[in-house]
């Protein structure tokens, strides 16, 4: 029996200025502050033994604990107790406790937060107890901060095209035939040819994929200075502004009508993650029939944004080891497909899509080759902040038409003046 992604969660939260503020001045360069290569101490690999206190948010938070009873069945002197954190008070609640030197053993962190706590110094470097061979490339990347791998990927996910087969024969495998596929959308009959985000909260995800695909890079390779004003980025801002000025995307989509729009076949394409498809099983289930995924079409390289969650050891962890020891049980490629069995994560360790659970999906298959190009924005410090100055550049790219090359020098210039902050 197939199974398909049922995934409810937002991943990526905005990140908090005050509570950036109170972890620095808790945590100065002066008490181990991340900014080069640490080496990491090494993990008794002997029986692990105490409590591990692990914090998790969402579904992850209210699953882990029962789902860990089979870890402690493998190691009976260990503990597991999980914390369960809404997502929406996970940023500051984590930043507090680094500030105040009050840490669980374990935590879960989003991907995008990674560079911000690191650059505390908080974090433990991930051992050698953990084979970042086992990774897709794009997830391990965003353990890397200044140099030094912090934490394992957990889960993730990534972004393809979904499209209406009833209306397109087969998916286009490039910027132009992109272009010419949402032209035909609209040719035999829908309203717009395809929805992206024209800016506002989260719309960099969208966007940033198409600078990848152009060959921008978002920083330097010592991620000491930005590099968002490139040719490459201006060639992908000129195409994502081109589905907005020709008519083949809305500028505004009244909310909560992208679903049903796509499954009436009045919108013939958008790009998301893999939780869209539990989303249109629930408005349309018969209508799946005009339902295609397929990965995003290149521009001179093949590329997608990568998200998720991962997995990170605190310094100030009491049961550092067995700590280690249940990341590193979490990080099995059996364990992995039967956690996605129980909460529908995407697995981050490559060999467990080969999972007959996985594999025989024809939706996940997608993903699963799309994960194999895409890619992280840099792990550093202050990527919220950047983010936030991509999104409302784009709506004014998108929204007000303003030049590409105006809208890439105001990005570089504001991330400039944010810096790094390595």
């Amino acid at each position: 029996m197939n199974r398909t992604v049922r995934v409810n969660r937002t991943v990526r939260a905005g990140a908090a200025t005050f509570a950036l503020a109170l972890v620095v001045a808790g945590c100065g360069r002066g008490d181990g502050e991340a900014g080069g290569e640490e080496t990491a101490a090494a993990v008794d690999e002997g029986a692990a033994s105490g409590t591990v206190e692990v914090w998790a948010m969402g579904t992850e938070g209210e699953m882990l604990g029962d789902f860990a009873a089979a870890f402690t069945e493998e190691n009976p002197d260990i503990e597991v107790e999980v914390t369960a954190i809404p997502w929406d008070a996970a940023h500051d609640k984590i930043a507090t406790a680094i500030a105040a030197g009050q840490t669980p053993d374990v935590s879960m962190i989003g991907t995008t937060w990674m560079g911000e706590f690191a650059a505390t110094g908080a974090l433990d470097p991930t051992p050698d107890l953990i084979d970042d061979s086992t990774f897709f490339p794009g997830a391990w990347e965003t353990t890397d901060v200044g140099g030094t791998n912090y934490g394992v990927p957990w889960y993730v996910e990534t972004r393809v095209l979904y499209y209406r087969s009833d209306l397109v024969a087969e998916p286009p495998t490039d910027w132009a035939g992109l272009t010419a596929m949402a032209q035909g959308m609209q040719a035999a009959g829908a309203e717009w040819g395809i929805n992206l985000q024209p800016g506002q909260t989260g719309a960099w995800q969208t966007f940033m994929p198409f600078a990848w695909q152009a060959g921008a890079e978002i920083v330097t390779e010592d991620q000491a200075e930005f590099t968002l004003d490139t040719p490459e980025m201006v060639e992908a801002l000129t195409a994502y502004q081109s589905f907005f000025t020709e008519g083949l995307a809305p500028t505004e989509l009244p909310q909560g009508s992208l679903e049903p729009d796509f499954m009436a076949g009045k919108i013939g394409s958008f790009v998301s993650g893999p939780w869209h498809v539990g989303i249109l099983e629930d408005t349309d289930a018969a209508g799946m029939a005009n339902v295609a995924l397929a990965p995003l079409p290149a521009g001179a390289e093949q590329a997608s944004f990568i998200g998720g969650a991962n997995l990170a050891v605190f310094k100030d962890a009491e049961n550092r080891d067995a700590a280690w020891t249940f990341i590193e049980w979490l990080s099995q490629p059996e364990v992995q497909v039967q956690w996605y069995s129980e909460v529908n994560d995407l697995p981050s360790v490559a060999s467990a899509w080969e999972d007959p659970a996985i594999a025989d999906d024809p939706y996940l298959g997608v993903f699963g080759e799309q994960l194999e190009t895409a890619v992280a924005p840099p792990s550093i410090p202050t990527w919220e902040e950047v983010a936030s100055v991509i999104d409302t550049e784009l709506e004014r790219l998108c929204k007000s038409g303003a030049d590409p090359q105006e809208v890439a020098t105001t990005i570089q210039q504001q991330a400039s003046s944010i810096g790094t902050g390595l």
